[in-house]
Parts: structure tokens; C-alpha cells; sequence
């Protein structure tokens, strides 16, 4: 890969990583002179990598300036129906395909993220962690493909529905449960608890997102 093209993939992921992480939120200005100062590139990847986040709807025209995408109540609704679809698909190819060391890594990691329940960005990060393993277990690469580009729209969302009193350990059991069936190799079973654990995310999302409008 030229040194070019290295960087235009730097600096795109650079800012992703940026806006998931919520260095910058929905509704920020992204300023290319500062972009390239904060990561120490140049601008000419900058444009680029931003012309590519516009392209894929992260990034939106707010007069001359591009800002940080917001996602209004539909757009949110459409997403969230997408990814139970695809991430039920993912779990029920992951109890077809996944090997014993995957099913393993899985329950490690449930176990690891049970000491996070208490702090929710560390636990949001884990969990992210979590749902990509078994994209990846689910050995489909047209999958995993596109439920990256979901899992990248999410990081429009201010915040998340792990801060929810209580929601990050019953999300701990949830995950224990999808293990439970992709280790048993049930599909049915495997595609149904994921397909309910992001049912439930999305309605602990719509009430705290009610919670928020109420206090405003």
C-alpha cells in the first residue's frame, strides 16, 4: 500500500475512532486544520477521509461545515430493526460454524466484562467487542461486512443503553445466554436470544432517550 493510501486509511480511521468513542458527538464541527493537527496528518487525507465519512452518512452538511450525523427517532428505529435481523443471522451461523476456540474466547469474554457492569463506557466497549466476535465467528464475510458499517452508524447515538441503571447486568446475563446456545450449537435458539437481547437494548434506549427529552 502506498504511503498515501496509508494514510487516507489512518486519518479515516483516526476520526471513526474518534467520533465512537465520543471524542466528537453528534452535532460537532469537524474542522480539517484541526483534525490534522490533533492527529499529526496532513490535511489532503483529512479531506479525503471526511469526503468518505460524509459518503457514508456519518458526517453531514450544516451550511459550508461538515458536522457529526445525528440520528432522529426513525433513523434510529430503521437501524435498530436491521441489526436484530442481522446480528440474529450472526449468532444462528455462529452455533453452525464456530470452533471450539471461538466458542471459548466468547465465554472469556463474558466472564472478563462481568468486573465492568459498573462503569457503562467501559462496558459499552466490551460489548462492541463482544457482538464482533460473533460476527466474526459467524464465518461470513458478506455478514461481517455489513454489519460494521451498522455497528459504525451506531456510534451516531450520544449516548449508551448500557448506562441505563441495572441494564449492564442484565445485559451480562443476556450475552451468557447467547453463549449458552451458540455452544450448544442450538440456531434457533442462538439467533432468538440475540434477537431479544437487541429488542430489549432498543427499548431501554427509547426510555432513556424519553427520560432525556422529559428533563430538557
Amino acid at each position: 500500500m502506498s504511503q498515501s493510501r496509508q494514510s487516507q486509511k489512518d486519518a479515516y480511521h483516526l476520526i471513526l475512532e474518534a467520533i465512537d468513542v465520543g471524542v466528537y458527538k453528534p452535532g460537532d464541527r469537524l474542522v480539517e486544520s484541526d483534525l490534522a493537527e490533533r492527529f499529526g496528518v496532513s490535511r489532503t487525507p483529512i479531506r479525503e477521509a471526511l469526503q468518505r465519512l460524509e459518503t457514508q452518512s456519518l458526517l453531514e452538511r450544516d451550511g459550508r461545515s461538515l458536522i457529526v450525523a445525528s440520528l432522529d427517532h426513525n433513523q434510529m428505529s430503521e437501524l435498530y430493526q436491521v441489526r436484530r435481523e442481522l446480528e440474529g443471522l450472526a449468532a444462528r451461523l455462529a452455533a453452525r460454524h464456530a470452533t471450539e476456540e471461538e466458542v471459548k474466547v466468547l465465554r472469556d469474554m463474558v466472564t472478563a466484562d462481568d468486573a465492568l457492569v459498573d462503569d457503562p463506557q467501559a462496558l459499552s466497549r466490551a460489548n462492541r467487542r463482544f457482538h464482533v466476535q460473533i460476527h466474526l465467528a459467524s464465518h461470513n464475510r458478506y455478514l461481517v461486512q455489513q454489519l460494521d458499517l451498522v455497528h459504525r452508524t451506531m456510534a451516531l447515538m450520544a449516548t449508551t443503553s448500557l448506562a441505563v441503571q441495572g441494564r449492564g447486568e442484565i445485559a451480562q446475563s443476556e450475552h451468557k445466554g447467547i453463549v449458552d446456545a451458540i455452544e450448544a450449537r442450538d440456531e434457533d435458539a442462538a439467533e432468538a436470544a440475540l434477537k431479544d437481547h437487541i429488542s430489549i437494548a432498543f427499548m431501554t434506549r427509547l426510555k432513556q432517550d424519553a427520560d432525556i427529552r422529559e428533563r430538557s
